[in-house]
């Protein structure tokens, strides 16, 4: 797996040196996995790794060439580039059920944005080799990856609106609708754990703003903030805020 410079390295050894074999429990987690037959399953599991990312520590790194498929076990992460002037923007967060890079593993390319953990993220990695199999072999898989494709192109067009948004509430209420989705990220159920903080760098705001936000899409009855985290009570209000 990716590894990172000194300065963002929190704990030691490289990402592929402290990666494991993943538990019962974690596989059990992975949903697209109970689509395939026992040999491919076999496979996979001998080649997915786990390892545990440190806050602010890169998962990936932009220019980097591609080496595994990712998912986020548990924890947020952050995908984000660097515009034109050098100040890196955020694209999505990544919380838990998120498999992402599907793209640039088909393509072959290098990674074209940094992947960081916001906090203390456990994250699963599947071989550029593995995968490239399964799509070679597997329907089920090439059917979950072309829905993940589809649904990532919503997602940015999304993301693209949330930056064009002026109303900070407005931005807070899509952004927690975006980590909220049912099918990009199944691990998320009902409550996000989030902090105010975490939720401010995925939207561009500052912790005081987005507490304002929430307060005010509590009193609207759209989500109950809970003890480190959010719950969702109407989806599709948090997506149509204005």
């Amino acid at each position: 797996m990716a590894t990172t410079s000194a300065a963002a390295r929190p704990s030691p050894g490289s990402l592929l040196q402290r990666a494991r074999a993943p538990t019962a429990d974690e596989l059990a987690d992975i949903a697209w996995l109970r689509a395939l037959d026992a040999d491919e399953r076999a496979v996979v599991v001998d080649d997915l790794k786990v390892v545990s990312v440190e806050a602010r520590e890169l998962l990936c790194r932009a220019g980097k060439p591609v080496t595994y498929w990712f998912g986020v076990v548990d924890g947020l992460l952050k995908m984000s580039n660097d515009t034109a002037l050098g100040v890196p923007i955020t694209l999505i967060g990544l919380p838990p059920g998120g498999w992402f890079g599907e793209g640039t593993l088909i393509k072959r390319e290098a990674y074209r944005y940094d992947i960081q953990a916001l906090r203390r993220s456990v994250v699963a990695g599947l071989g550029v080799e593995t995968f490239h199999w399964l799509l070679d072999r597997s329907l089920p898989f090439n059917r979950f990856i072309t829905q993940q494709l589809n649904e990532r192109l919503g997602q940015f067009i999304a993301a693209r609106e949330i930056d064009r948004l002026s109303n900070p509430d407005s931005r807070v209420a899509r952004g927690l609708a975006a980590l909220f989705h049912p099918v990009l990220y199944p691990g998320v159920g009902s409550l996000l754990r989030i902090t105010q903080q975490e939720l401010g760098y995925l939207v561009g705001l500052s912790r005081q703003r987005v507490n304002e936000a929430l307060r005010a899409l509590q009193a609207s009855g759209l989500i109950r903030v809970e003890y480190g985290g959010v719950s969702v009570l109407d989806l599709d209000g948090l997506r149509q805020h204005r």
